[in-house]
């Protein structure tokens, strides 16, 4: 296999796998406290956090272009056209959206789960802990959709990556590069490789029960 094709499947994963490690660290608490949550302000929020899941990826583009580049707040730090800027544009990209997939499983759990808990005795802790834990895997399934959708985005990865050869180059970037150039061969083998792991994604998804 061609070392470019390594190159970037690697980098496609690092990056994506990154920003759905880091977006999960707060979009699953997130998820997990709107799911118990009966309250209005919660309800409120969870209807913005909806609306955002389908925010066109180039806004959130450009938003971070401004602020990282070198005459933004953020310039200083020199993290536009690198990995790492590609890594926290997909990360907001996919906030949303575990926010949301975690939110719709805890709050199916907890119409199941928490009138019998209460029977028992649980405290709102148990109760957290119990729904939390039956939910796990399909929560866990929520962070691969999420890895999913930043795998195949375009508009931020090039903005903030600017699809420099050996360093921001990913899946989708050296697709539309290759072809605008008018040259598919590379293009079409990576469609193929972005394709094999989207299928992989999608059977996990359903052994971990997300269908349910």
């Amino acid at each position: 296999m061609d070392l470019s094709i390594i190159d970037i499947t690697i980098r496609s994963l690092f990056v994506s796998g990154g920003a759905t490690v880091i977006a999960s660290l707060w979009s699953i608490p997130i998820g997990i406290s709107l799911g118990l949550s009966q309250a209005r302000p919660s309800k409120i929020l969870l209807t913005i956090i909806n609306m955002m899941v389908g925010i066109p990826t180039v806004l959130i583009g450009l938003l971070l272009y401004m602020i990282l580049s070198r005459s933004g707040p953020l310039g200083f730090i020199n993290l536009l056209y690198t990995p790492i800027a590609m890594m926290i544009g997909q990360a907001i990209l996919i906030t949303p959206l575990i926010i949301s997939l975690v939110y719709e499983v805890v709050s199916g759990e907890a119409k199941d789960l928490i009138e019998m808990l209460k029977t028992y005795g649980a405290d709102k802790i148990k109760t957290i802990e119990t729904i939390t834990s039956e939910a796990r895997e399909r929560i866990i399934g929520t962070s691969i959709i999420g890895f999913q959708r930043a795998l195949g985005e375009l508009g931020i990865a090039l903005m903030l990556g600017g699809n420099i050869k050996g360093l921001t180059r990913v899946f989708t970037t050296t697709i539309a590069l290759e072809v605008q150039k008018g040259e598919f061969e590379l293009a079409i083998q990576l469609g193929i490789i972005l394709l094999v792991i989207d299928l992989l994604l999608i059977s996990i998804i359903r052994v971990i029960g997300w269908s349910r």
